[in-house]
């Protein structure tokens, strides 16, 4: 099992309208197959911090399932809505282990 964290730093007077866009986004996720994750922002740290998590079984599953949303119009509309309320942003991967 696989965590996928895809953390963005959102530009501050954006934030309330980049959390209004994660469910639609989540939809189509769940639509598409997959894993319904969840959203997270900062208590502490860099503020203005958007998280998008998911659980996988593995990288493989991962991937393919990033082919398959990439390659929908509907998830690209919604991503395209978001994307320029962000700064900037990395993903981090980390393998479960208990």
């Amino acid at each position: 099992m696989i965590v996928i964290r895809n953390v963005f730093s959102i530009h501050p007077e954006k934030m309330k309208e980049a959390k209004a866009a994660v469910p639609q986004i989540q939809a189509i996720n769940v639509r598409l197959g997959m894993p319904a994750g969840r959203a997270l922002t900062d208590l502490t740290g860099p503020a203005y911090t958007l998280v998008l998590e998911m659980e996988w079984p593995s990288l493989a599953a991962f991937e393919q399932g990033l082919v398959k949303v990439m390659a929908d119009p509907e998830w690209q509309a919604a991503y395209g809505r978001l994307r320029p309320l962000i700064a900037s942003g990395h993903r981090e991967v980390y393998s479960v282990v208990a």
